[in-house]
């Protein structure tokens, strides 16, 4: 990770361990007068929420987010928007053998490198659990971007050998929620699930 603060105008800081306590996100530059609620929030961060497919981490979150602070009666102030998301289903045990143990692929090395010191349990900063706190944030910034009547979207377009045909803007729209891993073209979806089960019975990843 090159940083922990991403953006100039609307600048997010994200904070948290994967095993720490929570994660969490603070926004600085979102305009006031946003209607924005935890609800608005929380449909973002189920929609990566893990546990919930045999194809994703098997660590179960409510991944229940709380506005800490720049939200009043339902808009936002202007202010600093902090946000906290505890973590709950925390097991560290499997990873205090490899806490000694640069892994392959994995940002081990450059944290003790960079810093003398690293939070071996689950990645520490370098986990995708970071990532909630990502998505708290993008979730504020698609709501500033709604008021302009603009919408982001996206899918997953190629894993390992598997590509994805070019699909349009309301296929995406169509068909990304219909399946485990976001694709919209439905039987690229179908071959890259069955992929991944392929890989991960192996104790392989992709």
């Amino acid at each position: 990770m090159s940083g922990n603060s991403f953006g100039k105008i609307f600048k997010a800081t994200t904070w948290g361990e994967s095993h720490g306590t929570a994660i969490g996100v603070v926004i600085d530059g979102c305009p006031s007068g946003i209607e924005l609620s935890e609800r608005d929030i929380q449909h973002e961060l189920d929609r990566r929420k893990p546990g919930v497919s045999e194809i994703t981490t098997e660590r179960k979150e409510a991944d229940e987010v709380k506005i800490l602070s720049g939200v009043f009666e339902g808009k936002t102030l202007g202010t600093p928007i902090s946000m906290l998301v505890w973590n709950k289903d925390v097991d560290s045990s499997p990873y205090e053998p490899l806490k000694d143990v640069a892994r392959p692929g994995q940002a081990d090395f450059s944290y003790q490198t960079k810093y003398g010191r690293r939070d071996y349990r689950g990645g520490g900063r370098a986990s995708g659990r970071e990532t909630v706190a990502r998505v708290a944030a993008g979730a504020i910034a698609k709501k500033i971007l709604a008021t302009r009547d603009i919408q982001i979207l996206g899918h997953v377009v190629e894993v390992g050998s598997i590509r994805a045909r070019e699909v349009g803007f309301e296929e995406i729209k169509r068909n990304v929620e219909r399946n485990a891993v976001r694709c919209a073209d439905l039987e690229a979806a179908m071959r890259i699930e069955e992929l991944i089960k392929e890989v991960k019975a192996e104790g392989d990843s992709v």
